[in-house]
C-alpha cells in the first residue's frame, strides 16, 4: 500500500524508537507537523528559537544516549540551526535534523524562504542531503540515524522538499541499510595495542589523558580498571571530565588552558602519555613544540583523521575506546608508580586549586555547595568563566554527569541543554550553571521550560561582565574593558576601568524576569546563603528556579595559560 511521504516520515521516527522531537513550525513543514499531530507516540517539544532547539536536542541526546531529533522549516528556520549543528559536530553528539524545503520545482529560483542548507552545513555535519525522489525517503532516513550514532557520532541533516512530503510511495521502511564507503571501525589493531602496552609497562612516569571519547564510548569502567590495575594517574580534558570519578585517588584533574597546576606539569614531565578520545586541540596542547616534550605518545581514537592531525604520535591506534581498553585490561599488570604519584601530589600541594576565602562569596564556594547538596543530578553549563570554575571544582561520578559545549564553545548552550536533559530524564534533578552573559543568549527558553513542566535549577553567576573576555582584557590588554561590561550605557564615560558608584543599574533584573514567566527567583549575596538557596530551589517542582549569585567582577579563572604558550607556563596569581 502506498502512503504519503509525511506518513512515512512519522513511521520512520517510530521505527527508530524516537519518543521526543524538538520542532518549530513553518510553511515547509506544516504537512509533517499535521501528521505528528495525529499520533501519540512522539512528544513534540516547541522551543522558542531554533538555535535553542538544537541545543535542547543535544542535551537530550547527551543525557539519554539516544539520537536527538530536530525539525525546522526552511529559510531562517534552517539557518538558525547552524550554530547548534556546529556545536554537535565538534562535540560528537548524535543528532538527526530535518529541515523543510521549498518544492523541487522552485529550488534554485530564489523562492520565498529557500536556502541551500545542505551546502551551508556540509562542513559541520557527518552527512547532509536533499531528498529528491520519494522512493529514496525511507532509505535516506534510515541512513541518517545509522550515520548519526555509529563510529564517531555527529549530526546529520535531511532536507525535505514540500512536494516529497506530499507524494505517495512505498510504505516500507528498511530494517537495515548498507552504505558504500561508510564502514566505521569496529575492531582493534592488536599489534598496535601491544606496542602501546609495552610503552606503558616500561614507563617510569606514565600518564593517561582521557578525552570526551571515553564518555562517548561508555568506557569509564574500563578506564578506571586500567588505572587501578597499573596504578597510573589520570588527567582529563574539559570534555573528558567525569571519565574517572573526581574523588578517585588516581585522578589528578583537568589539564589545559585552565587546568590544574599538577595536571599540566604532569603532562610536561611524563615519559609516556597514553591519550584516549581527544583531538589534542590548542586548549590542551598550547605551544605544540613544548607539549609533553619528554613523552612517547599513544593516541587511541575512533576517528582516523584525528590521529596525528595536531600532535604527531608514536603509536596511533584507530579503535573504539571501550574495545581498546577492554583488550588492554586483559594484559594489564600492576606497576610501581609510587614515586611518580608522590611527585605529582607534591606539585598539587605546591600550587593547590584554591580561591581566596577571605573576600566574600566565590565561585568555588558555590560549586562546593552544589557538590554537597546534590548527590545525583545532570549538570549543564554555558560557556565562560563559570564553565571553567565548574570544570575545576565540581565533583562528578556515575551519579553526577556533566554536559557542556567544548569544541565550539557556544554561549547560550547551557539553559536549553538543561531543558533537553530534563525532558529526557524527568525523574532526575537537572542543574544549569550559567553566567549573566550566556544566559541572556537563550533566556527566552524559560517559556519552553514552563510549558514542558521542566523545573530545572539555574545557578546564574552574575559578575556583570562578559567575564572570560574581561579576564583577558585585565591580564593582557591594560584593563581596557571594551564591550564587556553589561551595565554599560551610551552615557557612560568612554574609558571606564571597572565598576564604581556612578554605574547605572544592571539590566535585566533576573528576579523580575523569573517572576514574569511564572518561575521562582532567589538572589544570593553572601556565602552563608548559598546552601539555603539550593535547598529552597530543590523544593520547587512546579517551575524552574533562577538562583542569581552576585559574585565579584574581579574573580579570575586561574591557573591560566596565555594562548600559544607552553602548558607548563601558567599564570597562578
Amino acid at each position: 500500500m502506498d502512503i504519503t511521504g509525511r506518513k512515512l516520515f512519522v513511521r520512520a521516527l517510530l521505527e527508530e524508537g524516537v519518543d521526543t522531537i524538538f520542532a518549530y513550525p513553518g510553511g515547509m513543514v506544516t504537512d509533517v507537523m499535521d501528521e505528528l499531530y495525529k499520533q501519540e507516540g512522539i512528544r513534540l517539544v516547541l522551543p522558542r528559537h531554533e538555535q535553542a532547539l538544537v541545543h535542547e536536542a543535544e542535551g537530550y541526546a547527551k543525557s539519554t544516549g539516544k539520537v536527538g531529533v530536530c525539525l525546522v522549516t526552511s529559510g531562517p528556520g534552517a539557518t538558525n540551526t547552524i550554530t547548534g549543528l556546529a556545536d554537535a559536530h565538534y562535540d560528537n553528539i548524535p543528532l538527526v535534523c530535518f529541515t523543510g524545503q521549498v518544492p523541487l520545482n522552485l529550488v534554485g529560483n530564489d523562492a520565498f524562504q529557500e536556502v541551500d542548507i545542505v551546502g551551508m552545513t556540509r562542513s559541520i555535519t557527518k552527512y547532509g542531503v536533499t531528498v529528491r525522489n520519494r522512493k529514496d525517503l525511507g532509505r535516506i532516513i534510515k541512513m541518517a540515524f545509522h550515520i548519526a550514532q555509529t563510529g564517531k557520532p555527529g549530526p546529520v541533516l535531511i532536507d525535505l522538499p514540500k512536494d516529497i512530503q506530499l507524494q505517495s510511495g512505498d510504505s516500507a521502511y528498511p530494517e537495515t541499510v548498507h552504505i558504500r564507503g561508510y564502514k566505521p571501525n569496529e575492531g582493534v589493531h592488536v599489534g598496535q595495542l601491544k606496542k602501546a602496552y609495552k610503552l606503558l609497562k616500561s614507563a617510569q612516569k606514565p600518564l593517561i589523558l582521557a578525552g570526551g571519547g571515553v564518555l562517548l564510548g561508555h568506557a569509564q569502567e574500563e578506564l578506571q580498571k586500567l588505572a587501578e590495575t597499573m596504578k597510573i594517574p589520570v588527567v582529563t580534558t574539559v570534555m573528558g571530565k567525569g571519565a574517572l570519578p573526581s574523588g578517585h585517588p588516581y585522578y589528578i584533574g583537568n589539564s589545559g588552558m585552565h587546568g590544574r597546576y599538577a595536571a599540566n606539569i604532569a603532562v610536561s614531565a611524563c615519559d609516556v602519555l597514553f591519550s584516549i578520545g581527544t583531538r589534542f586541540n590548542d586548549r590542551i596542547t598550547g605551544d605544540l613544540n613544548e607539549f609533553a616534550p619528554n613523552a612517547k605518545i599513544v593516541h587511541i581514537d575512533i576517528d582516523t583523521a584525528a590521529i596525528s592531525r595536531n600532535v604527531v604520535v608514536d603509536v596511533p591506534i584507530v579503535a573504539d575506546a571501550r574495545l581498546a581498553l577492554e583488550k588492554l585490561n586483559e594484559w594489564a599488570e600492576p606497576k610501581n608508580t609510587k614515586r611518580w604519584l608522590e611527585e605529582i601530589h607534591a606539585w598539587d600541594r605546591e600550587n593547590p586549586l584554591e580561591m581566596r576565602r577571605d573576600k566574600g562569596m566565590t565561585p568555588q564556594m558555590i560549586m562546593e555547595a552544589i557538590n554537597q547538596e546534590f548527590s545525583s543530578c545532570v549538570i549543564t553549563t554555558d560557556v565562560g568563566q563559570h564553565q571553567m570554575w565548574a570544570t575545576q571544582y565540581l565533583e562528578l561520578n556515575e551519579q553526577k554527569t556533566f554536559i557542556t559545549s567544548g569544541g565550539l564553545g557556544t554561549m547560550g548552550f547551557g539553559f536549553p541543554a538543561a531543558l533537553g536533559a530534563k525532558v529526557g530524564n524527568p525523574g532526575k534533578q537537572v542543574i544549569c550553571i550559567t553566567g549573566d552573559g550566556g544566559f541572556q543568549m537563550n533566556m527566552q527558553e524559560m517559556a519552553t521550560a514552563i510549558a514542558e513542566n521542566a523545573p530545572v535549577i539555574i545557578c546564574l553567576l552574575n559578575n556583570q561582565y562578559l567575564g572570560m573576555v574581561r579576564q583577558m582584557q585585565q591580564l593582557f590588554y591594560g584593563k581596557r574593558y571594551e564591550a564587556t561590561c553589561l551595565r554599560r550605557r551610551i552615557s557612560c564615560p568612554p574609558n571606564c576601568k571597572g565598576p564604581n558608584e556612578a554605574c547605572p543599574p544592571y539590566l535585566p533584573d533576573f528576579m523580575q524576569f523569573a517572576r514574569a514567566y511564572g518561575a521562582h527567583g532567589i538572589r544570593v549575596e553572601k556565602e552563608e546563603e548559598i546552601a539555603a538557596a539550593l535547598q529552597e530551589a530543590r523544593g520547587y517542582t512546579d517551575a524552574p528556579t533562577v538562583i542569581e549569585f552576585m559574585i565579584s567582577s574581579d574573580e579570575l579563572v586561574l591557573p591560566m595559560v596565555q594562548g600559544g604558550n607552553p602548558m607548563s607556563k601558567m599564570i597562578l596569581k
